[in-house]
């Protein structure tokens, strides 16, 4: 009889034990399971927001060949220039001195560097050199065309690259200029190149070019 009771006894209490064992593996499980799928659901989440952030400043920097002689610091530089006004900010680039002075003779700094989100496409010293030396100096010494011609150049609004794939704008010359091109490639009235693009000022952003730009008569 005592040898029954016992027997009972320990199978009643294997019996309460294994439901609390069962309880505890499972919630074990769960816990292990949770943890293990936090850090798995945040992770995407984390890479495609640095990918879309180191993506979006790619496309805000300043693109094109003639971009690597821009100097790596000081007012000519990238970050000087946009500190700068931009008829203040191409003074500071060698590369755009026959421009300043262009601009001076037209009595135009003050009018560029108090416009606000403009876009200018500024040809370089190379660019004025395609022209005739005679043709070039009877322009700058005749004031109302050197202005029509600097203001064929000034769209009166900020243009992004995008903007540039297919486009017809506006000049303060009263005219119209088109654009065409896609990535780092962009024409302008399909005859003149930008080489160095996406370059911003104080005030606003320059696309420089390889050619004069002439308005219609």
């Amino acid at each position: 009889m005592n040898t029954r009771i016992r027997r009972t006894a320990v199978t009643l209490a294997a019996v309460a034990v294994l439901p609390l064992a069962l309880s505890a593996c499972s919630d074990s499980g769960s816990d292990s399971a949770e943890s293990d799928s936090s850090p798995k659901a945040s992770a995407p989440a984390t890479d495609d927001s640095m990918t879309g952030s180191n993506s979006s400043a790619a496309m805000d920097e300043p693109f094109g060949p003639a971009c690597s002689a821009v100097p790596a610091s000081g007012a000519g530089s990238f970050d000087g220039m946009a500190q700068d006004p931009v008829a203040t900010a191409a003074s500071n680039n060698p590369a755009l001195s026959t421009l300043v002075t262009a601009v001076k003779k037209a009595d135009l700094v003050d009018t560029l560097n108090n416009a606000q989100d403009i876009t200018v496409f500024a040809p370089t010293n190379d660019a004025f050199a395609k022209i005739p030396k005679a043709t070039l100096d009877k322009v700058l010494n005749d004031k109302a065309q050197l202005t029509k011609i600097l203001t064929y150049h000034v769209v009166g609004q900020k243009l992004a690259p995008k903007d540039l794939e297919s486009g017809s704008f506006d000049t303060l010359e009263k005219s119209k200029l088109t654009t065409s091109g896609s990535g780092e490639s962009y024409t302008v009235n399909d005859s003149a190149k930008v080489v160095c693009g996406n370059v911003q000022t104080a005030n606003a952003t320059v696309y420089i070019i390889d050619s004069v730009l002439m308005p219609g008569s």
